[in-house]
């Protein structure tokens, strides 16, 4: 009789006990909710990017983050457009002219006394505008599936993944959790910038930055670009030891045209993944059908795995880069190419061409790699850049380029 009680009494424990929860994907339904046609370009201060923010708050409720903006899950901020906002889209504008857009903000409260900030913009072009790189005579929405619903729809995989982890643990991580999806990014960094100056958490309790800008289009090569290594210690020995399917390209610098910029700029240690850009960079033709959806879990576990990582050491320490973007030449001209920036090899490797362009009209390719420009060897990016900087519009200048095994000498007209 006694054994038959203890049975039953193990029994009644073991169905008291809860199933471990398990994290949803949605990164796939998230990037195409963010780039339907509906959302209409997700530009800041316009309908569409409300419509986007409102998605976003509920994709946090559903998770279980707590609201952590200023007004509830959102964080506002206005600013005054460098342009008549009402000459192409309809912005929502206020008396004074300026226009909203909304930081949307949740957080995972651990009790921890350092926070970890992981971000990604949420807001794209609109109809095109000053940033479109589309030629067409018709107005068309850009739907900015790589850049950059998929960024969000990584962050949101992490901030599930991270949830179901904690509540599934005993113990707490060591650091909370705070998700940002900006908006302005497109207009200048406006959403990040604005939370820099105004966090809704003590800045000082923030132990590092996380950015995905562009993390939908991982390449057959699988190389994946992470900017900010050289910003705290321990970044270059961590993203080394948790790689096994990636060709990392490392960048040092904290500054670069994305959101952890702002970050960097307050003394915080950054990260910044990139796939690299393409031909459909801020034209119409970005959309959701043409992302590489397993290289996007691919490369959510493998920010998830530096999270864990990075977990048991503390505080992270804080170290300047140079600031390469200061060394930049300035151009009077352009050849009207994409470049590979994720390219290792030598030379600059052309990823797409404009047409009516320098480039188009010389009858370059894409996949041809630049080794000569004037005068000047190509050997990277950089020297790329100086080569092209000393040209002005109407001249005339040599050019090589590797096309395969044939080496091809031409000339562009600038």
């Amino acid at each position: 009789m006694k054994k038959i009680m203890f049975l039953c009494l193990l029994a009644s424990v073991f169905a008291c006990k809860k199933e471990p929860k398990v994290a949803e994907n949605k990164i796939k339904e998230d990037v195409y909710f963010l780039a339907d046609d509906k959302l209409e370009g997700r530009q800041t201060g316009t309908d569409g990017e409300r419509k986007a923010s409102e998605f976003l708050i509920k994709r946090f409720k559903e998770i279980g983050l707590e609201a952590k903006g200023t007004e509830g899950y959102l964080q506002p901020f206005s600013f005054k457009p460098k342009t008549d906002p009402h000459k192409e889209v309809e912005f929502t504008t206020n008396a004074d002219s300026t226009i909203t857009g909304n930081n949307v903000i949740g957080y995972i409260n651990n009790n921890a006394e350092k926070t970890i900030v992981i971000g990604a913009h949420y807001d794209h072009l609109g109809y095109g505008g000053e940033g479109s790189l589309y030629r067409g005579k018709e107005k068309a929405i850009h739907n900015g599936a790589d850049d950059n619903a998929s960024g969000v729809a990584i962050m949101l995989n992490l901030a599930e993944r991270l949830k179901v982890k904690n509540d599934n643990a005993e113990i707490k991580d060591k650091n909370n959790y705070l998700f940002m999806s900006f908006s302005g990014e497109e207009m200048g960094l406006l959403g990040s910038n604005y939370f820099s100056k105004n966090p809704t958490i003590d800045a000082k309790s923030i132990n590092y930055m996380i950015n995905m800008d562009m993390v939908g289009r991982l390449k057959a090569d699988s190389t994946l670009a992470v900017y900010g290594v050289g910003t705290s210690p321990l970044f270059k020995q961590t993203i080394k030891a948790n790689n096994d399917r990636f060709k990392l390209v490392e960048n040092e610098s904290g500054v670069g045209p994305s959101d952890h910029t702002s970050f960097y700029l307050i003394d915080v240690p950054v990260l910044h993944f990139f796939t690299g850009q393409h031909e459909d960079y801020h034209k119409p033709a970005d959309d959701s059908d043409k992302l590489n959806y397993e290289g996007m879990n691919l490369i959510s576990d493998y920010i998830f795995n530096i999270i864990t990582d990075l977990d048991d050491n503390g505080e992270l320490a804080f170290r300047t880069t140079k600031n390469e973007s200061e060394e930049t030449p300035r151009f009077k001209v352009g050849l009207g190419v994409v470049p590979d920036y994720l390219f290792d090899g030598e030379g600059m490797r052309i990823d797409g061409t404009r047409e009516e362009t320098p480039a188009f009209n010389a009858g370059l390719q894409k996949g041809d790699v630049v080794i000569k420009l004037g005068d000047s060897t190509v050997t990277d990016m950089m020297s790329y850049m100086r080569a092209l900087s000393v040209f002005e519009k109407g001249d005339e200048a040599a050019i090589t380029v590797k096309r395969g095994e044939q080496t091809i000498e031409t000339k562009v007209n600038f």
